[in-house]
């Protein structure tokens, strides 16, 4: 399988890896322990996986921006992502 068409970067595959890795995660702690749904900061009522993909969502668009608007590295931009995927779980 030819895979020349994908820039398979040590960071390109870390974020894949990173995001199956939360995804395998969060399946296991909603079996061991079922959510509710609450309102936080997001203006909706959400459930952690619904908080998990506005983070997912929220990290690819702070990394296109930061790609497309700086010529700071990469490895930033998922420092912010971290921790904005960790301020809506916690708060969101």
């Amino acid at each position: 399988m030819d895979m020349e068409w994908m820039a398979w970067t040590p960071v390109t595959a870390g974020f894949f890896i990173v995001i199956v890795v939360m995804l395998i995660g969060m399946t296991c702690w909603e079996i061991v322990s079922p959510n509710v749904a609450r309102k936080g900061l997001l203006p909706i009522v959400t459930t952690r996986g619904d908080r998990l993909f506005v983070g997912l969502l929220s990290s690819a668009y702070i990394h296109l921006a930061w790609v497309g608007l700086t010529d700071y590295p990469v490895w930033i931009a998922t420092v912010f992502s971290v921790g904005f995927i960790v301020a809506v779980q916690r708060w969101g």
